[in-house]
């Protein structure tokens, strides 16, 4: 099997570098595309690009407007229908004692043991583990937090799948992935979704507006360290991040201009879920940055950074590469850089631009973009039809297993792209994301009601319902629980102790599971032979040509097309689609499998 995949991966790597190379004249052509060449095929590549798929219903909507009319309902949604889709439904976990969240047990539990108090939660005056209900609340918080991200992950999936604004929640993925912070550091989901609102509300905005609001949002500001950023000590990070992956990229900027930037960020901080400047902790001195000198802020360096011609050539390139192709020479790069600074970093007048040019719809541009874990996933279930994003899978983990989990950037350059997206083994869990889809794991189990943080969790949970002790259902793996043991432990009075980690990870689990709300855990609810018999499909040949024309950007040879209606031939017993319409169901769902596998369907 690793053989294969290893084989379609070649293809699949082959297609994304070669597709659409037999005409160069519109490479680089950022005049508007002519009338006449605006087409089906090109709607559906609008669609895939500045959103997540179109049915054909959309497809036609779009093909049936002019190239500018069609473009201006993506950016600033003239003629969309109106906005209505649900805002995140919380499920009441945070409790207000627990902010500020400390950063570790150790530090909660010296907290606690010094002041008798830690995130709300008072010690035990007397008795075994007195400080047990605080590590508890710590662990609970971990739990919550994490399970509530899930749900904002699914809410937002919900609105890319639904949304009639697709390009408000691309752009969002985007800045998702170029302003990259994550729950496992943040750990407060509440700073994950308020940040993921900025990108929905600001992310099609001004480039400035939207950098300022990024750098002093809590969940950036939580992520690098900005607690530790003061006037005498300053903190590096958030002032080397900013130039070096979400302005100006490396080697434009010096150390020093690091270190005069950090001091102009001292101060900056949040409380709670809103944004604060100590002034004590601000260094107001002069400071020389970029080749300038003032006694600037972080506004200040904001600004001197977007003045640079090299932050539009940054911002404008890394949009290119997103939304156009990974190629991308240097005199275009400046080009482009200088159409965003003439635009004053327009986000929205840049991306019509973008699109309605003759480049982005040149055949190189078309079918050779690999897409991304979250874009197939998503796109497969608007193709199909689907107004919901199914439990069954479980989103959360189908992405995470490709490569992109929602609020889980890897680090804070966020994901790599393209190639980084396809080896043999991710190409395979692809193909399982569509076999899941049309066959639904029967054993699956909710990851929101089950311990998904190891082994030992469901071990104490056992050995607890077995009437152990605390002490001894928490021993560790190895160490013998053995009847005797218990009897004799029994007799004794439980270990004098603190606090129990073990019992404490256990029991914030179930803590959390108590109050998160579940994720609804539908399967996709398809009726393949609906559609099927609706378009009159008559042969194999028919429904593969169907098939292939809803979901794929890139064609299929005549031999492969062939070999799929062949094997669809043969799953129905015969040439005749109408005659097999009782048991018509199974073979279009092993065939949509086979056809959605397919190294070409992963480019777009």
């Amino acid at each position: 099997m690793r053989n294969i995949c290893s084989s379609l991966v070649g293809v699949l790597l082959m297609l994304a570098t070669t597709s659409g190379h037999a005409e160069k004249t519109r490479i680089g052509d950022l005049s508007p595309i002519d009338q006449q060449d605006w087409t089906v095929a090109n709607a559906s590549h609008l669609l895939d690009r500045a959103g997540f798929g179109g049915t054909s219903t959309d497809i036609r909507t779009f093909a049936n407007l002019d190239p500018g009319s069609a473009v201006r309902r993506l950016v600033y949604f003239e003629g969309a229908p109106a906005l209505n889709l649900p805002p995140f439904e919380h499920s009441g976990v945070f409790d207000e004692g627990l902010d500020p969240f400390l950063p570790s047990r150790p530090a909660t539990t010296e907290l606690a043991k010094a002041t008798g108090e830690a995130l709300g939660v008072q010690v035990k005056q007397s008795g075994n583990r007195p400080i047990q209900p605080v590590v508890n609340k710590f662990f609970y918080w971990l739990r919550a937090s994490r399970l509530e991200t899930d749900r904002v992950a699914y809410w937002w999936a919900n609105r890319m799948l639904t949304s009639p604004r697709p390009l408000q929640e691309k752009m969002a993925l985007f800045w998702h992935g170029h302003f990259a912070t994550n729950e496992d550091k943040v750990r407060d989901y509440r700073k994950g979704l308020k940040q993921l609102e900025l990108f929905q509300q600001e992310g099609l905005g001004n480039f400035r507006t939207l950098l300022i609001a990024v750098a002093q949002d809590p969940a950036m500001l939580a992520f690098l360290d900005a607690g530790v950023n003061v006037k005498g000590s300053p903190n590096e990070n958030f002032a080397r991040e900013i130039m070096e992956l979400f302005t100006m990229g490396v080697g434009n900027y010096t150390e020093e201009d690091i270190r005069q930037a950090a001091r102009a960020f001292t101060g900056w901080n949040f409380s709670g879920l809103e944004f604060r400047i100590s002034v004590e902790q601000h260094d107001d001195s002069e400071k020389t940055f970029l080749g300038q000198r003032g006694r600037f802020d972080g506004v200040d360096v904001i600004n001197l950074i977007l003045e640079q011609v090299v932050t539009a050539e940054f911002i404008s390139g890394k949009l290119y590469r997103y939304f156009v192709r990974q190629d991308l020479d240097q005199e275009l790069q400046v080009r482009l850089g200088a159409k965003l600074k003439s635009l004053d970093y327009d986000l929205a007048a840049f991306l019509e631009m973008l699109f309605l040019s003759k480049d982005f719809y040149a055949p190189a541009s078309i079918g050779t973009r690999i897409k991304s874990p979250v874009e197939l996933v998503v796109s497969t279930y608007r193709k199909v039809g689907l107004q919901q994003i199914p439990g069954v899978p479980d989103f959360n983990v189908t992405t995470g297993s490709l490569g992109q989990r929602l609020m889980h950037p890897p680090t804070v350059a966020g994901w790599s792209h393209g190639k980084s997206w396809i080896t043999p083994s991710l190409l395979f869990e692809r193909g399982n994301f569509v076999l899941d889809m049309v066959f639904p794991d029967i054993a699956f189990v909710p990851p929101d009601r089950y311990p998904s943080y190891g082994a030992q969790i469901v071990t104490v949970h056992k050995r607890l319902r077995q009437g152990m002790d605390i002490s001894s259902a928490t021993k560790p793996a190895g160490v013998s629980t053995s009847s005797d043991m218990m009897a004799a432990s029994n007799l004794l009075a439980d270990r004098d102790e603190a606090f129990n980690t073990r019992y404490g990870s256990y029991r914030g689990w179930q803590m959390a599971i108590e109050r998160v709300k579940p994720i609804s855990r539908h399967t996709a609810r398809l009726n393949l032979t609906a559609q099927v018999l609706q378009a009159e499909l008559k042969t194999p040949d028919e429904v593969v040509g169907y098939f292939v024309e809803r979901f794929f950007s890139v064609p299929l040879d005549t031999a492969t097309l062939d070999m799929l209606a062949a094997f669809f031939a043969t799953e129905l017993g015969t040439d005749d689609v109408e005659s097999a319409s009782s048991y018509l169901e199974e073979p279009l769902r092993m065939l949509l499998h086979v056809i959605l596998s397919r190294p070409e369907y992963q480019l777009g």
